[in-house]
């Protein structure tokens, strides 16, 4: 069932959206080489938990850190450690959710560690380019396929992947709500949007082959071929006037 919010409830939402944000932003800035993904991790729960909110992640299916946080050729729920340290040229993409009186914001974003490759780089800015690509089809009237088919659109023309086995959702009083929503898809079709609906867009993008697999943690995903994956997402609410992005740290 998909759940349609009233202006109070994203107001209520906003609370929380934001918290997540300046998390992944503290996160991000955390990003250098030596550091370990336990250390970053254990920055955003002591963030989270001292504005009086709960980690979403934290326990979600059974998953034991506050943020995933997935370096390199990992795409999605790479488990933070304190073996784990950085390395110049990494690249790094963190997955934060935060819950916060009765609603979730869930972000991510793939961050350099350091000076990074241009093969890199230019993974890391088609990614961010095509989730705003999304973003303009969040629009009241349109369908889930347009948000999808104009992601697929803007990273295929770029010589990129989208993942298929992983997409995104809506979000609110729970962290994965209807209707999910693909990172691909066709102009037209699937669920229609509505003012109230609040939807998290999520890119995951492979520098290679689409296909990924789930390692025997059962959490951690691998591209399948060792290429680079990247990885950002924004909380966004259908609105009359437009999609409004609610993951933002300020």
């Amino acid at each position: 069932m998909i759940v349609i919010k009233t202006s109070r409830e994203l107001q209520a939402m906003r609370l929380a959206t934001r918290i997540s944000a300046r998390a992944l932003k503290l996160a991000g800035e955390a990003v250098e080489p030596g550091v370990t993904t336990g250390e970053i991790d254990r920055l955003i729960r002591r963030y989270i938990e001292g504005e009086g909110a709960t980690p979403s992640f934290l326990g979600y299916g059974g998953f034991p850190a506050s943020a995933c946080i997935s370096v390199n050729q990992v795409v999605i729920h790479g488990i933070p450690d304190h073996k784990t340290k950085l390395k110049q040229g990494d690249i790094v993409s963190v997955d934060v959710g935060a819950f916060f009186e009765g609603f979730h914001g869930d972000n991510a974003r793939t961050f350099p560690c350091g000076d990074i490759s241009e093969n890199a780089q230019r993974l890391l800015k088609a990614t961010e380019e095509s989730l705003y690509e999304g973003i303009a089809q969040a629009k009241a009237g349109n369908r889930i396929g347009d948000i999808g088919s104009a992601v697929q659109r803007y990273v295929e023309a770029r010589g990129y992947s989208v993942v298929r086995d992983f997409v995104g959702h809506g979000v609110g009083a729970k962290l994965h709500e209807e209707p999910s929503v693909p990172n691909y898809g066709t102009p037209g079709r699937g669920v229609r949007l509505l003012p109230g609906m609040t939807i998290a867009i999520e890119p995951m993008v492979n520098a290679g082959s689409h296909k990924v697999k789930v390692l025997s943690d059962g959490w951690t995903t691998v591209t399948t071929d060792g290429a680079l994956s990247a990885h950002f997402e924004h909380t966004v609410a259908i609105t009359a006037d437009g999609p409004v992005i609610m993951t933002l740290p300020d």
